[in-house]
């Protein structure tokens, strides 16, 4: 089964081809066909398509909406020159999977979309109003564009989060306003924490419910996440992926009067501090300098910059902070799992978010951790930790197509 993975941003459309069927999920024999993306639609749109063993194809096209966007996606699709062993023509597409942000209360799982699922994603606007409607986007030009016959499944960011228990999910204020509108810790990133547990059993040979691990999640977007038993029991996003770990351009964690407090001193509108709080603030606000690990990490080691070193030390103890809390609340863990674009790639974070943890367990080995770079998995542990630590690259993308083949033929899901 041919399925098209679609992830769409408010300017943007990613996707990927994948090559997928139940077979091959118990096999691990998927194949990626082709992948690309489609930025600033609306303007001169800039165009990044890849087909596996061939040259990138790089261009700028005029793409006026989403609509527009993912016609010509599918136009190159099937044309010669993307030449796609299996896909002549629209009919070999099988099946559309879309990553959806929020999912609010109502799904815990994957679903085939219908009236009634596009009607609930909607209902959730208000709890994420800068993701689902883009989302709902890509799901509406999908069906318009491939019609009735291709099934469409919806992926939900959160729904992994969904088994998190009450204690951790509600928030200490009034509870009339979560019974209203459900104000409380949802959780985001759930399709990567989910896959890196996968590959960690497969790695480890453990079962669903010996899986008791922390995973850290760490990218432009970051979060941590506690999981017993294979499920998810808590983790560092709330209500919006604000909350929690320091991240590219989020500040995370803050006391909430610094809102009342900005908007005094700075006359600053709710709508502005926001704006501040999701795009000037984190490792681009304290640093003054981008929101780039890699270049925050080049700067401190050319230049001794100290806003950048700073910036790097809060990044690195706000997990700390959050690992110490999940060994207490798990009481104690068999592993941490790194992921993302930093987790997978800077041993130089990795080092530093362990470093002086041997009480708790952890250490890790420097020649492994080095070594754990560029899309490679392991265990970068010490010899003798007794919570080891591995570095395993996400796949959200493999995932949601598999859930799509597991919606569409109605197949239970394991993982």
């Amino acid at each position: 089964m041919n399925v098209l993975v679609l992830n769409t941003g408010s300017s943007s459309l990613k996707f990927q081809v994948i090559d997928t069927d139940l077979d091959a999920i118990e096999k691990n024999a998927d194949r990626q066909l082709a992948r690309g993306v489609i930025e600033r639609i609306g303007s001169e749109s800039l165009v990044t398509f890849r087909v596996e063993g061939k040259p990138a194809v790089r261009r700028t096209a005029a793409l006026r909406d989403h609509r527009a966007a993912l016609d010509y996606v599918l136009r190159w699709l099937v044309s010669p020159e993307a030449g796609i062993p299996g896909i002549a023509s629209l009919g070999d597409v099988h099946a559309v999977g879309h990553r959806t942000v929020h999912g609010g209360e109502k799904f815990t799982r994957s679903v085939v979309i219908n009236d009634e699922v596009v009607d609930q994603i909607e209902d959730c606007i208000d709890l994420a109003p800068l993701h689902n409607p883009a989302n709902l986007k890509g799901i509406y030009a999908a069906r318009e564009l491939l019609g009735p016959g291709v099934p469409q499944v919806a992926v939900f960011d959160t729904s992994f989060h969904s088994t998190m228990p009450e204690v951790s999910y509600l928030y200490a204020i009034p509870y009339p306003l979560y019974v209203r509108h459900k104000v409380r810790r949802y959780g985001f990133h759930g399709t990567s924490h989910r896959y890196v547990a996968y590959r960690y059993r497969i790695l480890t040979g453990k079962s669903y419910e010996e899986t008791s691990i922390i995973t850290v999640h760490l990218g432009n977007g970051c979060s941590a996440c506690a999981i017993r038993k294979g499920e998810s029991i808590n983790t560092s996003m709330g209500l919006t992926p604000l909350e929690g770990l320091v991240m590219g351009t989020r500040g995370g964690n803050l006391d909430p009067s610094v809102l009342e407090f900005l908007h005094h001193k700075e006359g600053m509108s709710f709508p502005e501090i926001d704006a501040l709080l999701n795009k000037q603030s984190g490792l681009l606000g304290i640093s003054g300098l981008t929101n780039d690990m890699r270049e925050l990490l080049e700067e401190e080691r050319v230049h001794q910059d100290r806003r950048a070193r700073l910036a790097i030390e809060i990044f690195c103890l706000r997990v700390k902070h959050y690992l110490g809390s999940y060994l207490a609340q798990m009481n104690g863990a068999d592993a941490i799992v790194f992921t993302g674009g930093i987790g997978e790639n800077s041993a130089e974070v990795r080092a530093r978010v362990c470093r002086d943890m041997d009480f708790l367990g952890i250490a890790i080995d420097p020649a492994r951790n080095e070594a754990a770079v560029g899309g490679k998995e392991g265990d970068v542990s010490a010899e003798g930790a007794r919570v080891r630590t591995y570095v395993i690259p996400t796949n959200e993308e493999l995932l949601i197509a598999r859930d799509t083949v597991r919606c569409v033929r109605n197949a239970p899901r394991r993982w």
